[in-house]
């Protein structure tokens, strides 16, 4: 099969694992918000950044550096297998003997025993990050959609019941354990591959070597994206949390999504390339222009519907988290290039370049993060707005020079779509608050005139102007 047509497979097939697990996830996500207070998400909220730091050592630059191997085999694939697992234990021991502070930090003495429970899928996730980059480096999103969506839906429904019966918090924590043993035994019994009880020295030292800095930067950026909920967590009431870990997990639908499948998709396509900058540069082009094409309509149309959206969904109860929402909705415009353009250094081996670039990204954060602090949840959100379009002209400096596609070609290329989108969305909110003010309409009724109206005048005027996205995606997908 050709690159292209390989491509064309891997994104439909991680799209269709993305929408497809996220959808599942977010309507048991909507049956848990109705039965479930905003003060137990927010629970698992705060254990969040723990829980994030210990599956990014986890996951760890090792297995990135199969995926990008030419040469990986049987001996580098057991290596690695047995060190995420003794890492795993290792980890989870830490966290274990933590605990306690953490409890303390947050002033809720029940998160010592859920954090003790739920890190436990360390030891689980480990079983299975080597199989799933075996996948991944032969680009089989196929085999991977089919194993974490019943996972993901049995996970569910084990969720809902134990909150149905009462378990509150408990019911969030053995729902995420289940998935992780279920997403592991599927692994072992579909992917095909058992490691053999070796452990090669010169094959950890090759692939430490390049993953020990992706490790690093994993961490930093883990730490990052969550210290909001830190912060949050430690100045603010659980519910409040918990409104602010509702906005977020809503808004990363089409954020995450969107980010996630192209970061699978990329990295194994772009080194495949990586010697070729001037097919790299062509393919990142047009990718990235597809990135905003899609992602900043639906975050826009997002932030104009988000109070009827969350009313209809998750009900009344979770109103405050609708202006938290709405700016998150707007700071993801720009997210999924961010994990877009480190691919074109992983692939060229600089993770030495991440690594700074990581370095650099989060001392800046941090300072504007403390200076912001005294202007309380907005001052922090208003920042993360403005800091991911800084992160993203960071992000661009290294990669632009690799393939010869500097911040500025890349600003003109994507910013009519973001203009209109932008345009598109303001009529749209106001004829969505004429409608409201004018006829009461029922919260399902706005949201779906507003979808229609938004979605048609969006692709009607991307065709009228020949939006070079659009023509792209009619090309590649559509065959016209």
């Amino acid at each position: 099969m050709s690159l292209k047509r390989k491509t064309i497979a891997g994104l439909i097939w991680t799209f269709s694992q993305q929408f497809g697990v996220q959808f599942i996830s977010f309507f048991i996500t909507i049956v848990l918000a109705r039965i479930l207070a905003p003060l137990e998400f927010g629970l698992i909220a705060m254990l969040s950044v723990f829980i994030s730091i210990g599956s990014s050592l986890m996951e760890s630059g090792l297995t990135s550096s199969l995926i990008r191997a030419t040469d990986a085999d049987q001996k580098d694939y057991s290596t690695i297998f047995f060190f995420n697992l003794i890492g795993s234990v290792v980890i989870y021991a830490i966290v274990y003997f933590l605990a306690p502070f953490i409890s303390l930090f947050y002033h809720q003495e029940i998160l010592t025993n859920i954090l003790r429970v739920y890190s436990l899928s360390f030891i689980l996730n480990a079983f299975f990050e080597v199989q799933n980059a075996r996948l991944t480096k032969d680009m089989n999103f196929k085999l991977q959609m089919l194993i974490q969506m019943p996972a993901v839906l049995f996970g569910g429904i084990l969720g809902v019941t134990l909150a149905w019966l009462g378990f509150g918090v408990w019911s969030l924590v053995w729902m995420n354990l289940f998935q992780s043993f279920l997403i592991t035994a599927l692994h072992w019994i579909f992917s095909g591959w058992r490691p053999d009880f070796v452990f090669d020295k010169a094959s950890f030292k090759k692939h430490f070597h390049f993953g020990y800095k992706m490790t690093l930067s994993g961490v930093l950026e883990t730490i990052y994206k969550n210290i909001y909920v830190l912060i949050i967590g430690k100045s603010y009431s659980a519910d409040q949390l918990g409104y602010y870990s509702r906005a977020d997990s809503i808004s990363q639908l089409p954020i995450g999504n969107i980010s996630a499948a192209l970061n699978k998709v990329t990295y194994p396509m772009f080194s495949s390339i990586s010697d070729d900058n001037g097919k790299l540069k062509d393919v990142y082009k047009k990718l990235m222009q597809q990135v905003i094409f899609w992602n900043a309509p639906a975050l826009i149309f997002l932030c104009v519907i988000a109070e009827s959206l969350f009313r209809f969904l998750i009900t009344e109860k979770w109103l405050p988290a609708v202006p938290y929402f709405q700016i998150l909705c707007i700071a993801g415009i720009m997210y999924p290039l961010h994990s877009y353009n480190l691919n074109i250094l992983k692939v060229k081996g600089r993770s030495d370049l991440i690594l700074r670039l990581e370095l650099i990204k989060k001392t800046i954060s941090i300072i504007g993060i403390l200076c912001v602090i005294p202007f309380g949840i907005y001052g922090l959100l208003y920042f993360q707005v403005f800091f991911n379009f800084i992160a993203y002209y960071i992000n661009s400096i290294y990669s632009g020079k690799l393939i010869n596609y500097p911040i500025k070609e890349q600003l003109e290329d994507i910013s009519p779509t973001i203009g209109l989108s932008t345009c598109i969305g303001l009529i749209c909110y106001f004829f969505d608050t004429f409608l409201a003010h004018s006829f009461k309409l029922p919260d399902l009724g706005r949201i779906m005139i507003a979808g229609i109206v938004y979605s048609s005048t969006y692709l009607g005027c991307s065709n009228l102007i020949q939006l070079t996205a659009i023509n792209d995606f009619k090309q590649l997908i559509l065959r016209r």
